[in-house]
């Protein structure tokens, strides 16, 4: 049983983008100058290029304001594996978007960093809605699995399934950072809305057990589960264990 979930579930990555997009674009246009929360990683990709065909279409984003969930520490904004890079080229230029704050990976001290990017979050007001993928290990953001939720926004070790997951991305996997500066869970959840996008049959099992399983910080994600309002957009290799 799904509690507080709305799932929906498209036949593939192509159509989860485009619900996906639908969904966004209508929250934006009902709080054109409102506060959102982006991600970074593959699987929204398909989300945005959907939102910039419907800018190209008279769609228009310019007034939000926005916050990212996380930057990887230590790394330069120009770096094309930041995160300040990929929402810069995928998201902040071809939608037309001015107003955006992400944390900053070359701060000299990130705990203090953490504090003040909840701090401007806070100044900012409600967050109309916050975009989430989920890793390999049930993470949000980078809030990784623990002992427990991590409330605050954080400089945090990454997890080496982690790491190994983003290797990938890098051109050897020593080039991977090993810590980030993430959104605690506590902002996440004072999010209005959620929408959790997941594709592909390796999330399978990490989306069963975050929206049936147990509410628990080993599977971070699982803590949505008592959000009042969250949307699932999966294809239905990602749903195929639901």
């Amino acid at each position: 049983m799904l509690r507080n979930i709305n799932l929906i579930i498209e036949a593939d990555y192509a159509a989860m983008s485009k619900k996906a997009a639908d969904i966004f674009a209508r929250e934006v246009a009902g709080a054109p100058a409102g506060v959102f929360g982006f991600a970074t990683g593959s699987t929204p990709e398909g989300m945005y290029a959907e939102l910039a065909k419907q800018r190209a279409d008279g769609a228009d984003f310019s007034g939000i304001t926005t916050f990212n969930l996380d930057e990887y520490h230590p790394i330069q904004p120009d770096d094309a594996q930041s995160y300040a890079y990929y929402m810069k080229q995928r998201v902040f230029d071809p939608l037309g978007i001015v107003r955006t704050n992400l944390p900053n990976g070359t701060a000299p001290d990130p705990v203090r960093e953490c504090v003040d990017y909840e701090n401007k979050l806070a100044i900012a007001g409600d967050m109309m809605m916050q975009i989430l993928g989920i890793g390999n290990n049930g993470h949000i953001g980078f809030n990784e699995p623990g002992e427990v939720f991590a409330a605050q926004a954080a400089y945090v070790p990454l997890a080496q399934a982690t790491i190994d997951a983003n290797a990938r991305l890098f051109d050897d996997a020593s080039q991977v950072p090993r810590h980030a500066l993430t959104m605690g869970i506590h902002a996440i959840m004072m999010a209005k809305k959620i929408l959790l996008l997941v594709s592909g049959q390796g999330k399978a099992a990490i989306l069963a057990a975050a929206l049936t399983g147990p509410i628990t910080p080993q599977v971070p994600a699982s803590i949505l589960q008592l959000h009042p309002h969250v949307t699932v957009v999966a294809d239905t290799a990602a749903a195929s264990a639901l």
